[in-house]
């Protein structure tokens, strides 16, 4: 049996959630972004999932790392681009027009991951490139802590990295300024000629490429193909996690910890004596008994 105070007690437990938060830090980011824009972006599962294909095989096919890393974020570029025209050009629902971005990004991996690679489940006969691994030297003299921090992969460090960045543009800059003005009262933005479709394009796309970084991890993070539907509802733990964050840079980074904490107690959880479809669903509860959390306290404010 698993002693509980041993994997707490364990460095590579909080190693494990640091990497996990990697796609849920860059897809809540975007969550984040897309909000204060007043856009919800309902589209990040889907947007993340075409970015983890078109990374993969864009990179299998050239043998480029970077070249990898480019195709898939102009997956989720494209991807952003539509919902921008439709939601915002057209005037389209924006929650349907994002959820059919993620039936179409569904439905279209499965026959692209067919049609390219021959194979209906993955990408493994085709080799893409993974992104390093880094150490820091003077990470190894820190003790408990430097077993958590160092040798984490590129993006891991680029996620954490993301979060001062969002932090940065939303606190200290005009595009910030203008981007909590839009989503807040549109009207008062246009009468000081600001354009608002313009800013909530700007936020949506930036959204959409934060997300494509997290679903570029997810396929050559530390493994090196694309499996069919390998985002796992990652797209929707990280909208849950911006709605318990609020508008807090801090409260949603803090909020994609407790969810990637969820997912890596289950990982650990996997050698003890417990059903294994209880131990997958952990992060799925945790994420429902967050927001049922969530919801009774807004309603008794």
């Amino acid at each position: 049996m698993v002693n509980l105070l041993d994997i707490l007690m364990n460095p590579s437990f909080y190693a494990t959630i640091i990497r996990v938060s990697t796609p849920l830090l860059f897809a809540s980011m975007g969550a984040l972004i897309a909000a204060l824009a007043g856009t919800p972006n309902v589209a990040l599962e889907g947007i993340m999932l075409f970015s983890a294909f078109s990374g993969t095989i864009v990179s299998a096919l050239s043998q480029s790392l970077f070249m990898g890393l480019l195709g898939g974020l102009a997956s989720a570029l494209m991807l952003s681009v539509i919902l921008c025209i439709f939601s915002l050009k057209y005037k389209a629902n924006i929650i349907l027009t994002a959820i059919g971005i993620n039936i179409l990004s569904s439905g279209l991996t499965v026959f692209l991951l067919s049609a390219v690679s021959g194979q209906k489940g993955n990408t493994s006969s085709l080799q893409s490139a993974v992104f390093p691994q880094i150490h820091f030297e003077f990470l190894e003299k820190l003790p408990f802590f430097g077993e958590i921090l160092n040798n984490q992969n590129a993006l891991t460090y680029c996620a954490y990295i993301s979060v001062f960045v969002v932090y940065l543009l939303i606190r200290k800059t005009p595009f910030g300024t203008h981007l909590k003005a839009v989503g807040e009262n549109p009207d008062a933005a246009i009468s000081v000629g600001l354009s608002v479709n313009k800013i909530k394009a700007i936020a949506l796309m930036i959204s959409g490429l934060l997300a494509g970084l997290g679903g570029i991890f997810l396929s050559m993070g530390y493994i090196s193909w694309f499996t069919r539907d390998m985002t796992g509802g990652r797209g929707w733990i990280a909208l849950a996690a911006q709605a318990l964050g609020g508008k807090s840079v801090i409260g949603v980074t803090l909020s994609s910890l407790l969810f990637s904490t969820g997912e890596s107690l289950s990982y650990s959880l996997q050698m003890a004596d417990i059903p294994n479809e209880l131990v997958q669903s952990i992060p799925f509860i945790i994420t429902i008994v967050v927001l049922l959390v969530y919801l009774k306290v807004s309603d008794s404010r």
